[in-house]
């Protein structure tokens, strides 16, 4: 035992700055990739005449193949590794993103979005644990979210990269497909660092133990605690997930119905913006902070403060009938759901659960997660157009104050502890009763 208990003292400075930079480009990757969708829709609807059906499944496949990649990855990265399957997952991202790009109609558009989706879906399985079992504990946090942040660069390149397209007046017809393309260009550079990587060294100590005693691996999830953190983490991902991807995929259809004679360079300008100025500042505030205010308190405050600006905007009529007024409530809504439960649900799986089913129980609760981005994004448009701007926001309000509560009865603070101690490795390996004590 005297291997685990010094592993988090032996981790490298130096590789960790490393290590952020490869899994966070993928991140980037990954965020540019899933928003880019709402603006090629916006194109292609008119070019291919799409229906709303196809609209709804071009916006939302890519989560729901997600929820595969999360869950096999995850525990492909239990069993072989996390470094082998990082590589797999840039791989098929890569040769996604070229598929897409070429794509001649819409079926072959449509399954190389399902080839996209579970590539993002073991990303979100094994980069936070990459970033996880590099990390030192007073850094963790912050190392983590770091990771993260990363998918704010992308969520705000996507609606850049558009716009010069659209202003420098390239066809539309080529547009979308430039916009596609683009996203193999970071997961070549990606798929590059994660095979000059090491394996990570707790993976490692695991694999070592594993020649000379047997795993702990099927019995860990079957005991009550750690089945309630994944009940927490699982969930309030999905709740997130439900807000963030619907807003995200759906902002362009979102600020029409806000200007429904604006034209399609305005609406994708404002999303830019919006993400820029509320999106991206809450991502970093959020690494800074994690480390210090607790990933509990962070994930709590977010969800609320999300359950007021949604609430406020369905309850207020005179909030969707005044743009200006409801484009800052809006973008508090974005700063807190970064600086809150998006990066918080992306952090605590990677942090409580032992070694032996880290990865899985990351994956399970990011398929979670998914699974609430696709309905987002998938029932979003139906719902705006039946229920309009006051019930979505309502609907988001709801299940941002469902979010803090499971949070509250649930979820752990792992702040400060190794990550042997907040996952229950220790406990685990030692028969040690360390968290036994500890909240759920």
């Amino acid at each position: 035992m005297s291997n685990w208990s010094s592993l988090d003292d032996s981790m490298r400075h130096e590789r960790q700055g490393r290590m952020i930079l490869t899994a966070g480009l993928g991140f980037f990757t990954d965020a540019y990739d899933l928003f880019i969708i709402g603006t090629v829709t916006a194109l292609l609807t008119p070019l291919w005449s799409l229906t709303t059906v196809e609209l709804m499944w071009l916006n939302s496949t890519s989560l729901l193949a997600a929820v595969v990649g999360s869950l096999t990855f995850g525990r492909l990265a239990d069993r072989i590794g996390r470094r082998k399957m990082a590589i797999v997952e840039s791989v098929v991202l890569m040769a996604a993103a070229i598929g897409s790009a070429l794509a001649p109609n819409f079926a072959v558009l449509l399954s190389m979005r399902v080839v996209m989706g579970i590539a993002i879906g073991g990303d979100y399985s094994t980069s936070s644990i990459i970033a996880s079992e590099f990390s030192h504990r007073e850094r963790r946090g912050r190392m983590i979210a770091s990771v993260f942040a990363m998918q704010g660069l992308g969520l705000v390149l996507g609606p850049v990269y558009a716009t010069v397209l659209l202003v420098t007046g390239v066809p539309h017809d080529l547009a979308w497909r430039l916009m596609l393309g683009f996203g193999m260009l970071p997961a070549l550079v990606v798929g590059y660092l994660r095979y000059t990587m090491p394996e990570t060294p707790r993976f490692e100590l695991r694999r070592q133990e594993e020649a000379n005693t047997p795993s702990v691996r099927s019995r860990v999830l079957g005991q009550k605690r750690f089945l309630l953190r994944l009940l927490g983490t699982a969930g309030a991902w999905f709740l997130m997930d439900v807000a963030f991807y619907g807003n995200g995929v759906s902002s362009s259809l979102i600020l029409k119905a806000l200007r429904p004679g604006a034209p399609l360079l305005d609406t994708v300008a404002t999303t830019g913006v919006i993400f820029l100025v509320a999106a991206l500042p809450g991502y970093f505030v959020a690494a800074a902070q994690m480390d210090r205010l607790g990933r509990r308190y962070i994930q709590i405050l977010g969800f609320l403060v999300m359950a007021a600006a949604y609430g406020s905007i369905a309850l207020v009529p005179a909030i969707p009938k005044t743009p200006l007024l409801f484009l800052v409530i809006y973008g508090v809504s974005y700063f807190f759901i970064e600086f809150g439960p998006n990066t918080t649900t992306f952090v605590y799986p990677a942090e409580i659960f032992p070694v032996d089913v880290r990865a899985t129980a990351n994956g399970i609760s990011a398929a979670a997660g998914k699974v609430g981005a696709f309905l987002g994004a998938f029932l979003f448009p139906l719902i705006l157009a039946r229920l309009h701007l006051p019930g979505l926001m309502g609907i988001l309000a709801i299940a941002a104050v469902l979010g803090a509560l499971l949070t509250i009865v649930v979820l752990p603070e792992p702040k400060g502890l190794s990550l042997e101690e907040s996952g229950g490795d220790l406990d685990l390996h030692s028969g040690s009763g360390h968290l036994q004590n500890q909240a759920l």
